[in-house]
């Protein structure tokens, strides 16, 4: 009787995660899909401003209803890319189920309840981070039990199908050129107006499935767009030889003679869009990619494995401000994406993505052991217990592995207001350093790198990182010491 009673809480336990997982995925796909509608509003309210004006001001600014149409055919040309990289994406969830979730559920388990932490109202350091970054809540990822990756044994044998950069690409049959063939207020109205071939969108796709969503969903949809320029465009290289160039270096120094046949394994955790982990294996690393984001999983897995051609897509990233720009021509230029066809880069066999929770995944004792190297770029500061992080790198390191870092201390849940229950370990670089030597690892260098990051180039306002950029490698102490 007692083996019945848990065996139905187990059951309803796993149906409340399905629940509440295929929700927040469609949240997710609920920002992407009322991207449009929240842009046209931003142009009607610099509209209403404009007509507030009086009729000599009017006069002056003669212009601007012009620009206000051009806004419109930009918008219309990302909500296009955002619609067909939607297509492109394969839930791995059915969407279509039910997923109304009573109270007395939510009570019934306190640890699923907190997934539902996202629904609350959002502060504003919830926005965009300062630096561009796209802040993550529990309900921007998959939860424990749906961990998109394959076990570092495994990720030697097998391409994850769904991130896979060496995987068969599926295009468009026309990229467009970026020049709109009708008149752009027209345009503005036809999501189609771009010089792209629609194709038909999946069942889960049906306006009846989505959820209504807040305005603070939709801005990371905004963020997602600017971080597609930082790593997937010719104007984000300056940007990329800041961050990457260095940990790119670093890698070749400490890994002079990589043999094809075993090549040394690299993990990326908080690996964005992708570019970093698909450089690294181009260097001749297997190398896995960790993102726990899926506003950043879709983006990537439909860069990485749908792009046909270098600069297949146009879109209009700087569109979203007026603020600091010296150009209305500097706010509309076009900027065409990807830099490289993805799937023609020269990957390491073995290159891969893994959708999930940095703690939760690495934590499982298949990856103790099985790294050569873990790259860190922008990522520390993500967690909510940044000891935490450095334990698990240490632990999922080879015995001199090395570890290679370079980002700020933006800690992503400090100043976390009306959200009293979220952890934040908020430490100072010395004391990371500390905590990193506690755990077995000792520095190898150490320096500064001036740095942007997802920042439009022309902007008149440029927020610039001094970054911590080391290498450290686990001690074989850290062993001995064990052993005792």
């Amino acid at each position: 009787m007692a083996s019945g009673i848990q065996d139905d809480e187990e059951h309803n336990r796993i149906n409340l995660e399905i629940a509440l997982e295929v929700k927040s995925l469609r949240r997710i796909i609920g920002a992407y899909l009322n991207y449009p509608e929240a842009a046209e509003e931003d142009v009607r309210r610099n509209e209403r401003s404009f007509e507030r004006l009086p009729p000599a001001h009017k006069d002056l600014l003669a212009h601007l209803p012009f620009k206000f149409q051009k806004l419109r055919w930009c918008i219309s040309k990302n909500s296009f890319f955002i619609f067909e990289m939607l297509k492109t994406f394969e839930p791995p969830l059915d969407m279509s189920q039910d997923i109304d979730v009573s109270e007395n559920q939510h009570q019934s388990n306190a640890s699923i309840s907190h997934l539902l932490s996202g629904e609350k109202n959002l502060g504003s350091s919830e926005l965009c981070l300062a630096d561009g970054r796209v802040p993550h809540s529990q309900t921007d990822g998959p939860n424990s039990d749906d961990v998109i990756c394959r076990s570092s044994k495994e990720m030697r044998t097998e391409q994850f199908n769904e991130f896979n950069a060496g995987s068969c690409c599926i295009g468009l049959e026309n990229k467009g050129d970026g020049v709109c063939p009708n008149n752009e207020a027209t345009c503005a109205s036809s999501p189609g107006c771009n010089g792209n071939v629609m194709s038909s969108p999946p069942d889960w796709l049906d306006p009846s499935l989505q959820l209504h969503v807040p305005l603070v969903d939709v801005d990371k949809v905004r963020c997602i767009i600017r971080n597609i320029v930082r790593d997937w465009a010719s104007e984000g290289q300056k940007e990329r030889a800041q961050c990457y160039k260095p940990i790119l270096e670093e890698l070749e120094k400490l890994f002079p003679d990589r043999s094809k046949e075993n090549p040394p394994a690299c993990l990326v955790p908080g690996a964005g869009l992708g570019r970093l982990a698909l450089e690294i294996s181009c260097l001749g690393f297997i190398c896995q990619g960790n993102e726990f984001s899926y506003y950043m999983m879709i983006c990537s897995s439909f860069i990485l494995n749908h792009t046909q051609m270098a600069e297949e897509w146009t879109i209009y990233p700087w569109i979203h401000s007026n603020c600091n720009s010296l150009s209305d021509g500097d706010q509309l230029r076009p900027v065409s994406i990807p830099d490289i066809h993805p799937a023609s880069a020269g990957t390491t066999e073995g290159f891969s993505m893994c959708g999930g929770d940095f703690v939760e995944v690495y934590s499982d004792p298949n990856h103790t052991g099985a790294w050569d190297a873990v790259v860190t770029c922008f990522f520390l500061d993500t967690a909510h217990n940044i000891v935490e992080y450095i334990e698990i790198i240490s632990r999922i390191l080879k015995d001199g592995g090395v570890w290679i870092n370079l980002g700020p201390l933006l800690y992503h849940f400090a100043d976390m207001y009306g959200h009293e229950d979220e952890m934040s370990i908020e430490l100072s670089l010395e004391d990371v350093k500390k905590v990193a030597l506690h755990y077995g690892f000792e520095l190898e260098q150490s320096s500064t790198v001036e740095t942007t990051y997802t920042t439009n180039p022309r902007s008149m306002m440029q927020n610039r990182y001094y970054a911590a950029f080391w290498t450290m490698r686990k001690s074989m102490k850290m062993k001995q010491e064990c052993l005792v």
